[in-house]
């Protein structure tokens, strides 16, 4: 990320203007260590895609157990967005994820001790909990910490936190498992204790080194005069009224409930895909699968740019090109695995780049466009906690289409579902951020409440 210490516009931004980015000392330390922090999370969430081949088949768990657990993980992950949205909006968003990153090593720990399905079921379940605090509560924090000015970049340089994490964690993953030196008696048990170990120590750098509220002087010259604003980001129900009246924000969720079906099921599902569909060794289908994440870091980056410097700030028209292109790459899939580890990876980072690209404005750039400071983690929460509805169904529908179709009518279906989250963003083509702060709306709401009873 490009940053300048100036704070003079140039030409081309909101309107026409183009701003130029200048971090204080203190943007630049939550940038860091909140993207630490989420890139963590994932240490603890892609862990579970590459020992899911390995416990089918060293506990004798069916597809449809795996699938079970995968479900529950995901059921509890929708359900605490909503919640923890709104919660990190009332309370404060470092109690929340902090409070969430423990939870998240401690069930991964306890995962590690047994494979039978009740106790793997209660503890992803718990992990999914602990999940869903990350991304609303970080989000919430980067809005009171960022302007509204070029926010489709630095939410695209931020977002590489889940994209480089998933890459990250998938590879570590791996390691973790089938390193030879490093308590091998524990087998596929490292690939939950290793991570959570790492992540207990992302835990105490998020604890100690966040500061949830800035003062005037960890800003930069042209955000100071939003300091006082800033010091009141605690939602209430008439911003939340406000906020659940917004169509954009149901467009939005709409949109990311079918992408977030099409991404899960590669992420959890691409390395079993790749033993049992494509006859690849579990080694190479790890290492081959975190492409996906690593290849699109560019589609992320690509797509904040574009927003920002060529579109006015608008996600929608960005998101949805990009998802025709995800679901032409779905429907090749079944043709480019033909020709071999090299075919593969090419539909594989073709794919990350344009899944991830819409995936980081909609729940990023998009839900502060819709939300701003005040509901920030409420509207990333709703938005995110509908988008992964589709990824509770998700398991399900790669099990059943896959045993009783095959794997190339699977992508077919996914590519279906890519083309028509695209369709969604249509209503919503020319959304553009608000200069207005959730306060201003708030006092809006009040007046107009003050105006009907008189």
């Amino acid at each position: 990320m490009v940053v300048q210490t100036g704070a003079q516009p140039e030409t081309g931004s909101h309107g026409g203007v183009k701003d130029s980015m200048s971090l204080s000392a203190g943007q630049r330390r939550i940038f860091w260590i909140t993207w630490i922090t989420y890139a963590g999370f994932y240490l603890c969430r892609k862990n579970l895609s590459v020992v899911l081949p390995l416990l089918n088949n060293v506990s004798g768990l069916r597809s449809i157990d795996l699938a079970n657990i995968v479900f529950g993980y995901s059921v509890l992950y929708a359900i605490g967005q909503f919640g923890c949205g709104l919660l990190s909006d009332r309370i404060g968003a470092k109690r929340v994820v902090g409070a969430g990153l423990l939870l998240v090593a401690g069930s991964n720990i306890l995962m590690g001790a047994h494979a039978s399905l009740l106790w793997l079921l209660i503890f992803a379940c718990l992990n999914g909990a602990g999940q869903s605090t990350g991304w609303s509560g970080l989000v919430k924090t980067m809005a009171i910490w960022f302007g509204s000015k070029n926010r489709g970049i630095v939410m695209a340089w931020w977002s590489t936190n889940y994209v480089l994490g998933g890459f990250l964690a998938t590879a570590f993953a791996t390691w973790a498992i089938v390193q030879p030196w490093l308590l091998p008696q524990l087998g596929w048990r490292r690939g939950f204790l290793l991570p959570a170990l790492v992540l207990l120590a992302i835990a105490t750098l998020f604890l100690v080194g966040v500061k949830e509220m800035p003062e005037r002087a960890d800003l930069p010259s042209d955000m100071q005069s939003d300091a006082i604003e800033l010091h009141r980001v605690r939602s209430n129900w008439i911003v939340l009224a406000g906020l659940l009246r917004k169509p954009s924000l149901w467009m939005l969720s709409i949109s990311y409930f079918f992408l977030e079906l099409c991404r899960y099921a590669l992420m959890f599902w691409l390395p079993l895909y790749m033993v049992n569909r494509l006859k690849y060794s579990l080694q190479a289908s790890g290492y081959l699968s975190s492409l996906y994440e690593l290849i699109g870091i560019a589609g992320a980056l690509l797509a904040g740019y574009i927003s920002d410097r060529f579109n006015q700030s608008r996600r929608a028209p960005v998101s949805a090109i990009m998802l025709a292109g995800f679901g032409i790459i779905l429907l090749l899939e079944p043709t480019l695995s033909r020709f071999g580890l090299i075919g593969t990876a090419v539909s594989i980072s073709l794919a990350g780049i344009f899944s991830f690209g819409p995936d980081t404005l909609l729940s990023g750039a998009g839900a502060q466009d819709i939300g701003e400071a005040r509901v920030a983690a409420t509207a990333s929460g709703l938005v995110d906690g509908i988008g992964h509805l589709g990824a509770i169904f998700s398991p399900y529908v790669v099990v059943f289409v896959s045993e009783r179709y095959g794997w190339d009518y699977l992508f077919f279906l996914l590519a279906g579902a890519a083309f028509l989250a695209g369709a969604v963003l249509m209503p919503i083509w020319n959304l553009k951020p608000s200069i207005h702060s959730a306060v201003r709306l708030e006092e809006a709401l009040q007046h107009a409440a003050c105006a009907a009873n008189e």
